[in-house]
């Protein structure tokens, strides 16, 4: 089933893609039939051969539909926690707090946050599957001077299985060391990663034409409105044409000006002769709870498929807080998971930095996946802890120092 046509307005250029990554939406827009999405995004066909629409269908996905934008940002924030190097010397901490500083630079050239780094990092991660990119040293090769990100859609794979990308006619390989790629959930097919919402454009396509068959409905139906019919009165004995016509007339628009005079609080008073019906779509609480109930299904496919719950992007349909609390720690479990693969690459960058200024040292990268309302929940596991391992000093069970190790352990 081919869910998207190809736009005869706009081939998008390969070097057009490589230095600005944006998606070449047609200027026709909405839904032309039921059946069919016409001209909503542009490709071409070599797009399609070498895989790189997939990823300007997820950018589409992400950027147009509501509850998959939700969900997607949902993962890069709960992901993108803040976080900080940590290294011994204090001449280590200066100078990852200066690389900290310059390894993002935004659209406009300006160096941003290393947490605008790692949103950044968590979005193109989650959405395309793969967040990759070069190491730049300054011009006197002793300091990185910024990480510059490779757009997942110019990665390939020649028949040996190398990844490289093409320059000026040129492949360029990327067995390199100044290069470093982090997949998300690549296996022997999908070597480049998989994106999060692989499993998402098929259903995200019926949501939203539902949606968009909803609002034509509405349209054609439009609302309740007035109809009223009126009951010619009989014609008098001996009354001439004219004279009835008149008289008819008259009456008719005394009748349509007392209905048009009536306010919203006030009721229409007429004889037996006046019928006022209305005019719209019959059975509406049924029509309505229909359609609310299969976009419902619809919403929670999209959700699922992002291993979400749809209460965590306030889709909430009931009491669901224990259930709420038990999925979030499973999410947040996920999180940590995904955090340790990109603290091995900020790892990466920071031993990198030291070595290049001459500090013998390696650092850590902690992500505080902490929360204001947990504090006192944490801190009452931590004091259990902590007595059970002042009753197992106690009982002879424990020696003093790894007593000590593990007390200093719960209180970082």
């Amino acid at each position: 089933m081919n869910l998207f046509t190809k736009s005869k307005e706009t081939t998008i250029n390969s070097d057009e893609l490589r230095n600005n990554s944006t998606l070449k939406v047609s200027q026709k827009s909405g839904f032309k039939k039921s059946q069919s999405l016409e001209s909503i995004l542009d490709y071409s066909i070599a797009d399609y051969q070498n895989g790189r629409f997939k990823y300007q269908l997820y950018q589409f996905l992400s950027e147009t539909v509501p509850a998959v934008h939700a969900c997607l940002e949902t993962w890069v924030r709960l992901s993108a926690a803040p976080g900080e190097f940590e290294v011994s010397s204090e001449r280590g901490k200066e100078v990852l707090k200066r690389l900290s500083e310059k390894l993002y630079y935004n659209s406009l050239g300006k160096s941003g946050s290393m947490a605008s780094f790692v949103s950044e990092l968590f979005r193109s991660f989650y959405r395309d599957g793969l967040y990759s990119g070069f190491v730049l040293l300054d011009k006197n090769g002793n300091s990185i001077d910024r990480f510059l990100p490779l757009a997942a859609p110019d990665i390939q794979i020649d028949d040996k299985n190398r990844f490289y990308i093409e320059f000026n006619d040129h492949k360029i390989f990327l067995d390199r060391n100044d290069f470093y790629a982090i997949p998300f959930n690549s296996d022997r097919k999908n070597k480049l990663g998989k994106s999060i919402l692989h499993t998402v454009p098929f259903v995200s396509y019926i949501e939203q034409q539902l949606v968009d068959d909803m609002r034509r409905t509405s349209h054609n139906s439009g609302f309740h409105r007035l109809h009223v019919q009126i009951t010619p009165p009989e014609r008098m004995s001996g009354e001439a044409d004219t004279a009835y016509i008149d008289r008819i007339n008259s009456y008719f628009d005394s009748t349509v000006s007392m209905i048009k005079s009536c306010d919203i609080d006030e009721n229409p008073v007429t004889w037996d002769n006046v019928t006022i019906n209305h005019v719209g779509p019959e059975n509406v609480k049924s029509v309505t709870n229909s359609w609310f109930m299969n976009h419902r299904s619809m919403i929670e496919e999209i959700c699922a498929g992002t291993n979400l719950a749809p209460y965590l992007l306030g889709y909430s349909f009931g009491s669901t807080t224990t259930w709420a609390s038990f999925k979030f720690d499973i999410v947040m479990r996920s999180v940590k998971s995904v955090q340790a693969e990109v603290g091995t690459f900020l790892e990466w960058l920071g031993n990198l930095e030291l070595a290049l200024h001459g500090i013998n040292e390696k650092c850590h990268y902690n992500f505080d996946n902490t929360f204001s309302y947990q504090a006192s929940e944490s801190s009452s596991v931590r004091s259990q802890e902590i007595d059970s391992i002042i009753k197992l000093f106690n009982a002879g069970l424990l020696e003093k120092e790894i007593a000590t190790e593990q007390a200093k352990q719960l209180l970082k």
